[in-house]
């Protein structure tokens, strides 16, 4: 039995596409108000997210070459562009150069959601092509099976009846006058059983 589909409600479908940009408004706006609270021209609070942005960006580095899982190498360095952004946004004065920065930032970040999002989508096709084809195997499998069967009952059914056919016919010959059983058993056939041939009829 086939699995119920549902339908994704078209909320929970964009989520994923809108979720770049998301993130990129968000550390804009965070960085905004922290410039608005004493980070703009602060070189203490551009220092730190220097050095958190290198850090993150020295732990992308190191985790690549530990373990190789792009996942998490995309996000240490997708942090570290994040604090990079953060620290300017918040340094500096005027929108100009953080709506900039947001932008390329959000350009940078669908790219590199894209390639994710592509390999996902190729895993999916895969995923249902060879599902569907397991299916129509099975399938196959099945109806094959069922022909057999049928066909097995049908040949069984057709012996049976015609094993029926012959030993009435045998009874019904053997109860005939002059019929002489020793003849059949001559020819290597079955010994019939008895039959009371002395009665007139």
């Amino acid at each position: 039995m086939n699995d119920p589909t549902t339908a994704r409600h078209w909320l929970a479908a964009a989520m994923p596409k809108a979720a770049p940009a998301i993130a990129t408004t968000t550390v804009l706006a965070l960085a905004r108000i922290w410039n608005a609270n004493g980070a703009e021209h602060s070189v203490g609070n551009a220092a730190l997210m220097a050095a958190l942005s290198l850090g993150a960006a020295a732990a992308g580095v190191v985790a690549g070459n530990a373990t190789g899982d792009s996942v998490l190498v995309g996000t240490a360095f997708a942090a570290s562009g994040a604090l990079a952004f953060a620290g300017v946004a918040g340094y500096s004065d005027g929108l100009p150069l953080p709506l900039l920065l947001w932008s390329l930032a959000t350009a940078g970040a669908y790219g590199l959601a894209a390639r994710y999002w592509r390999t996902d989508r190729r895993e999916t096709v895969a995923y249902e092509r060879q599902t569907s084809e397991r299916r129509e195997e099975y399938a196959h499998i099945e109806r094959v099976e069922t022909l057999r069967a049928t066909t097995e009952i049908e040949v069984a059914r057709t012996g049976a009846a015609y094993a029926e056919q012959l030993a009435q016919a045998l009874v019904t010959r053997a109860a005939l006058p002059g019929f002489d059983p020793t003849a059949l058993e001559r020819a290597g056939l079955p010994a019939l059983p008895a039959v009371d041939t002395s009665k007139e009829h």
